[in-house]
């Protein structure tokens, strides 16, 4: 063979590698952590991580441009399809109560080339999350005081118009992320302390605005004279649901939190479940008062509640709104801050990142090295770079998070429960790496039935009348079964969301095609539903699997589908970057890192631009150099022996 082209033996060791699971430990709550996190503690967590900027800009955007008064019904919706991927969170929080959120649940169900590239993105979306809250932050109390901060820097430090910066630097919003990051570095308890004090004030805040401004309700504001209840009509409402979906992210925080919690089992869902119904409710009760107050066609999109109370002449209310809105950023920013160095330290632990990031401080019990060092990076992107373009960018890794989720509890269901691993001294190195592969775990070995049938195998009622699908080993029908689901769930999204005018079909070709996958989809429900599943009566789970998480498969898919293309090229190559971690994935068999160096910049400024000049880069520039650098990264060598750390 060539020299420098890998064996059969050498591509199926790195086949293995990239799909071999976690295994489940039997010890889930030792921990290196400090479980000091109550069910108050994780619920508050996970309302600071919704209800922030977003109930004070969100609702008046979309109430005027998009849903009118009827965007109590888009919350109210958008709350019911939130809720689809929260339970998938809550039972995984409750079966793996280790930090790590969607990284980890893939990691445990789905492989490790998976669970690294979920972790890789949602880095970056807590990475940005943080940057583009503590921008709002600054622009908002910048507002506060007429713009003197942002005229004050201009003067004295200077301004730009670069394309990828902002308009000058904000030193403001870098100045709040490393003081949040001091506290969060803390430990948990001062974190915890922090976000109960800026939670209670930005509730106490929403309490205000929806008593007074019932009291303030005007009824004609919904009737026809002002455009009636819902003026756009049910697409409105549904295009309305679409964004308001993006209000209720911010859950995911309580998952990442659970290695900290004192009984993560029982804390976990109920802080997701109560955290989403006082989001929720807040949401509603805020856009019902608020169209209530004022016509919805006057509403200010980028301050609606405070411009609502002037409107009414109590400008002094507009103040405690400006107020509570700086309180809720606050929460949502600690809530980023508190789950970054969390998921790091996850990867880290694992291997799958650098080491130093494992550490844990003797006495706090946290991971500091990830809180300040990731603390400094995101108040270095606060500082100078314009995050707007990267808004939609965010939302499709977390909708692509929340998909793995839903099909790895679909996965973990059906798979067999994993021996309890033997006793022996704990590794203060990375966890090791169970060899078996998620076809392992749904494919058992065997055909004999036992008594109690194993989670894969058709169910013994059924038997009789499916006797076709008993012929076949445990899991094998249903990895088929999750196989055709996947498939028709994106076929489906595809046609509600390109329509028959872009998919340019004949009418009856468009329904004929709607009608087939949709028929495919219900059939493999129908047949994962037919075998054995795992059931814990110790344990939270969602009820209706497959049905729940495979509805909020086909929800997250055709959001997905509704973002632009260029953020689809944007988010491929940000995951292209990612490989250079392959490295240490694989072994340090796959060498990415110096072209990785060579090309973060323009990569960098394309996923930040997208313009025709950065296009031109990547077509002329940027793609031959990316082409070497795969190339010479695949040039195979045998991995080198193992050289246990000095002590």
């Amino acid at each position: 063979m060539a020299r420098g082209l890998p064996t059969i033996a050498s591509l199926a060791r790195l086949c293995q590698k990239l799909n071999r699971l976690k295994p489940l430990e039997d010890s889930t709550m030792e921990t290196s952590l400090r479980r000091c996190l109550s069910t108050l503690d994780l619920t508050l967590l996970g309302v600071g991580g919704m209800v922030g900027s977003g109930l004070y800009v969100l609702t008046g955007a979309v109430a005027k441009e998009v849903a009118g008064p009827a965007v109590l019904l888009s919350f109210g919706v958008a709350a019911v399809a939130s809720l689809l991927a929260a339970l998938c969170y809550a039972e995984f929080g409750a079966r793996v109560p280790r930090t790590g959120s969607a990284y980890l649940f893939t990691y445990v169900s789905m492989g490790e080339l998976w669970a690294f590239l979920i972790g890789w993105n949602v880095l970056l979306e807590y990475i940005i999350g943080g940057a583009a809250v503590a921008r709002a932050w600054s622009g908002y109390l910048d507002s506060m005081f007429s713009h003197s901060i942002r005229n004050f820097t201009e003067t004295h430090v200077g301004s730009w118009q670069v394309p990828l910066l902002g308009h000058y630097p904000d030193f403001l919003a870098a100045g709040i992320i490393l003081l949040a990051s001091a506290f969060v570095s803390c430990g948990a308890r001062v974190s915890s302390w922090l976000n109960h004090t800026f939670s209670a004030i930005s509730l106490l805040v929403i309490l205000f605005i929806v008593i007074l401004g019932f009291i303030l309700a005007q009824p004609h504001n919904w009737s026809a004279d002002e455009g009636g209840f819902a003026p756009f009509g049910f697409s409105g409402v549904m295009a309305g649901t679409a964004s308001c979906f993006y209000a209720f992210v911010g859950f995911d925080v309580i998952a990442a939190s659970s290695e900290e919690a004192q009984n993560p089992r029982r804390s976990v869902p109920l802080a997701i479940a109560i955290s989403l119904a006082i989001a929720a409710g807040a949401y509603i009760l805020v856009s019902t008062v608020l169209t209530l107050m004022v016509p919805w066609h006057s509403l200010d999109p980028d301050s609606a509640l405070a411009d609502a109370f002037y409107q009414r002449g109590y400008r002094w209310a507009g103040f405690i709104v400006a107020a509570g809105s700086i309180c809720a950023m606050n929460t949502v920013l600690l809530s980023l801050l508190f789950s970054l160095p969390r998921i790091v330290y996850a990867m880290a632990a694992d291997g799958l990142f650098f080491q130093v990031f494992a550490h844990v401080h003797p006495r706090t019990q946290v991971p500091v090295a990830g809180t300040l060092a990731f603390g400094l990076l995101t108040a270095f992107l606060a500082l100078l770079l314009d995050l707007e373009s990267l808004v939609q960018f965010l939302s499709l890794g977390t909708l692509l998070a929340y998909t793995f989720v839903a099909t790895s509890i679909i996965v973990l269901r059906f798979q067999k429960s994993s021996p309890p691993s033997s006793p022996g001294p704990a590794s203060p190195g990375p966890l090791t790496k169970q060899q078996s592969s998620f076809s392992d775990h749904l494919q058992l070995v065997g055909t004999v039935h036992a008594s109690v049938p194993e989670p894969g195998e058709l169910k013994p009622a059924l038997r009789p009348y499916l006797g076709f699908l008993d012929g076949y080993s445990p899991g094998a029908v249903v990895t088929w079964a999750l196989g055709v689901m996947l498939a028709s769930a994106i076929t489906i999204g595809c046609v509600l969301v390109f329509g028959n005018s872009t998919l340019h079909l004949p009418h009856w070709g468009y329904i004929l095609l709607l009608l087939l996958t949709s028929v495919m989809f219900l059939l493999s429900l129908l047949v994962l539903g037919a075998h054995q599943q795992q059931y814990r009566e110790d344990l939270f789970q969602i009820p209706m699997v497959p049905l729940i998480p495979a509805l909020s498969i086909v929800l997250n898919i055709c959001l997905m589908l509704k973002l632009s293309y260029l953020t689809w090229v944007r988010f491929s190559i940000w995951l292209l970057m990612g490989t250079h971690g392959l490295g240490e994935l694989v072994g340090d068999t796959l060498y990415l890192r110096s072209c990785w160096i060579h090309s973060i910049v323009p990569i960098f400024c394309f996923l930040c631009q997208g313009s025709a000049p950065e296009l031109n880069l990547l077509h002329g520039g940027l793609g031959p150099q990316m082409w070497t650098c795969w190339r010479t990264s695949w040039e195979w060598q045998e991995p080198r022996p193992s050289v246990p750390p000095s002590q």
